[in-house]
């Protein structure tokens, strides 16, 4: 990929539109991502936010009917240009899911097969560690290496996927509300990991909690369904005190505060 033309961005969109066959789930959308931050992308359910969140690593690619119209600019590069590949767009700007997914594997295991399959060469067992230090586990799971992931709870096994994102090295990380399957105490960890996270990653996370938006993120992104096309559209996109405080949309001061629907 290109240099990159203006440093202060991880990625931006321009007039990006996402369809599935001929429905348009995704209108017009224009961000600019701040490199080293956390952005939160919030609104109601069928909006269109984790549409817009999976577009980032070209995961909607696995919908057969989906199509993208617009750019998506990491490094001032098209991420939907023919000559991109989108494996490697994948590795670039990883993503952690709703639920925790490891695989069947022993921990080890789950952290180094992406490593391995991408053709990392360096110490695979400082990696490991590495990885597992940057999401707060190594001291949990440092004698259980070779123990199988689903023996973890659920908020362990969702920081083992985010040190299984990190030690394909990325620089982007995507969470699809990745704490919404977790109890109070997991979901602080996470957010409390997010924070450390965001020293090295640009984070972007799609959330349902109002509080977790404002706990966590440096910025919002605010999408509502666009009039009687039913498309979700980002509405207003500002740093995260000013959407919940000072909104410019009545739309999202009546969301924030509960009052929407």
């Amino acid at each position: 990929m290109q240099p990159e033309n203006n440093p202060q961005y991880a990625i931006e969109t321009r007039d990006l539109s996402i369809y599935y066959g001929s429905f348009e789930a995704v209108k017009g959308v224009n961000l600019q991502i701040e490199k080293g931050k956390i952005t939160a992308i919030i609104g109601p359910s069928g909006c269109g936010k984790s549409t817009l969140l999976r577009a980032f690593n070209r995961m909607n690619d696995f919908v057969p009917t989906s199509r993208v119209h617009g750019e998506i600019l990491l490094h001032g590069t098209n991420l939907y240009s023919k000559e991109i590949d989108p494996v490697e767009v994948r590795r670039r700007i990883g993503m952690v899911f709703q639920k925790p997914n490891p695989f069947p594997k022993s921990i080890y295991e789950n952290i180094s097969w992406g490593a391995h399959i991408n053709g990392f060469k360096g110490n695979m067992d400082e990696l490991v560690e590495q990885s597992l230090r940057a999401a707060a586990l190594w001291d949990e799971v440092k004698d259980k290496l070779k123990q199988s992931a689903y023996a973890l709870s659920g908020g362990q096994q969702q920081r083992l996927c985010i040190a299984r994102t990190i030690a394909i090295q990325p620089e982007i990380i995507l969470m699809d509300e990745p704490a919404s399957a977790l109890d109070p105490i997991s979901t602080l960890r996470i957010e409390e990991l997010m924070q450390e996270l965001k020293q090295n990653y640009t984070i972007i996370i799609v959330t349902h909690n109002m509080q977790q938006a404002a706990r966590v993120s440096d910025f919002t992104a605010m999408m509502m369904l666009h009039g009687e096309t039913r498309s979700g559209t980002v509405i207003e996109y500002d740093k995260t005190d000013i959407i919940f405080t000072r909104p410019s949309d009545k739309r999202t001061e009546d969301y924030v505060t509960g009052r929407f629907g």
